[in-house]
């Protein structure tokens, strides 16, 4: 009798094993490796947020090759180090074929060793240090604007704002210094005075002196690079020191709702680049897509503020999506070359990638629309030029 209930459980726990096996395989993974605690907590949940309503969408019309999408979604912490550990799980343990992250440039740039030595890609919905895409990883499709590229749109409009010299204050990381180096670049070259530039550690709360040192400058604007609890915090201080100079911020990842919530009237006259319009639905390149993506959002009862960054999360997993489906399987190499022949509507412009860094490691960047936007009354409106 003993014997016979050995074999009886021997058989149920292989059959629950080949059932969890089962259950697997009905699923198309796609990791996402986003900050959802730390300084960047709230952006990354953001992202996380938009990724959700991605991926219900494909399952809603049916999902990928016949079987429903699952996202394997972890914490990076808001920390480097964790963001290489988590990509390292979800490719070895998970079994991820593609994933999307990391939202910082510290956070992705630490990421990319483990995607050449797994040889899996990965779509980056955030990060914008120009090193990303310029330093040989093959594995690497950027759907946000590096810095050089946010510069260069922002060329187009410096006359009209009658820039004279600038001033920086940047967020003291790959993404805050790389904006400082190609914005100085792009500056210069259009006859533009670089004054100081000042750097602040990402979970810094006072930023007062450095903004006293910039308000003692002879300069008339301060380019600004931060996540928005810090801008806030800038805004606030600023006000509170009776700085006055014109300022604009970079990266797109401002949530200007939010820092109309946050900062109150210390954000009024603040300009900013951003990446998409959910204020302007019509004036996005896919207004029935805009639509149908900020109706969701409200639907779940998330905060319309989320929007400037969620659409990167939503964006980035239709991206990978679209891959696997011109790939036919859920197979790494195969997603890797499907990334190079797709063309989606993405909320802010086409995503298709070009070829960027090093003959024969090439990156792929897709180059989104760049608008300049600025909160006036407590209101988002666009920039008259």
């Amino acid at each position: 009798m003993m014997r016979s209930l050995r074999t009886v459980s021997f058989i149920a726990l292989a059959t629950a094993c080949l059932g969890g096996s089962a259950l697997a395989a009905d699923t198309i993974k796609i990791g996402v490796n986003e900050p959802l605690t730390g300084a960047f907590a709230a952006s990354g949940t953001y992202v996380v947020n938009g990724a959700k309503i991605a991926a219900d969408e494909i399952n809603a019309k049916g999902g990928l090759l016949g079987k429903q999408v699952e996202l394997v979604i972890e914490d990076n912490k808001s920390n480097p180090t964790e963001a290489a550990a988590v990509a390292e799980k979800l490719i070895t343990s998970d079994k991820t074929p593609v994933m999307m992250g990391a939202w910082g440039s510290s956070l992705t740039l630490a990421v990319m060793p483990k995607l050449m030595e797994y040889e899996v890609p990965m779509v980056v919905e955030t990060s914008s240090s120009s090193k990303i895409t310029t330093t040989g990883n093959p594995y690497i499709f950027r759907i946000s604007p590096p810095s050089s590229v946010e510069a260069a749109a922002f060329k187009t409009i410096v006359d009209k704002l009658a820039l004279k010299k600038v001033d920086f204050l940047v967020i003291n990381n790959d993404w805050g210094r790389g904006t400082a180096e190609d914005f100085s670049k792009m500056m210069k070259e259009k006859g533009i005075e670089i004054g100081v530039v000042e750097t602040m550690d990402q979970g810094a709360q006072d930023m007062s002196a450095q903004l006293s040192k910039l308000k003692g400058t002879d300069s008339e604007t301060i380019i600004v690079t931060t996540a928005v609890d810090q801008l806030t915090l800038i805004f606030k201080q600023a006000a509170a020191l009776g700085l006055k100079k014109r300022i604009i911020t970079t990266g797109g990842s401002q949530n200007p709702d939010q820092i109309i919530a946050q900062a109150g009237a210390a954000a009024n006259g603040t300009m900013h680049l951003t990446t998409f319009l959910p204020w302007f639905p019509d004036q996005t390149p896919n207004p029935e897509a805009t639509k149908y993506f900020i109706s969701e959002w409200k639907k779940r009862g998330f905060d319309f503020a989320g929007c400037t960054e969620s659409f990167r999360g939503y964006d980035g997993i239709r991206t990978a999506a679209a891959a696997i489906e011109k790939a036919g399987k859920a197979d790494p190499a195969a997603i890797k070359a499907a990334l190079w022949d797709i063309d989606v509507k993405g909320l802010n412009g086409d995503i298709l990638f070009k070829k960027s860094g090093p003959a024969g490691k090439e990156s792929g960047q897709s180059q989104p629309n760049v608008y300049l936007i600025e909160i006036d009354d407590g209101k988002v409106g666009m920039k008259s030029l």
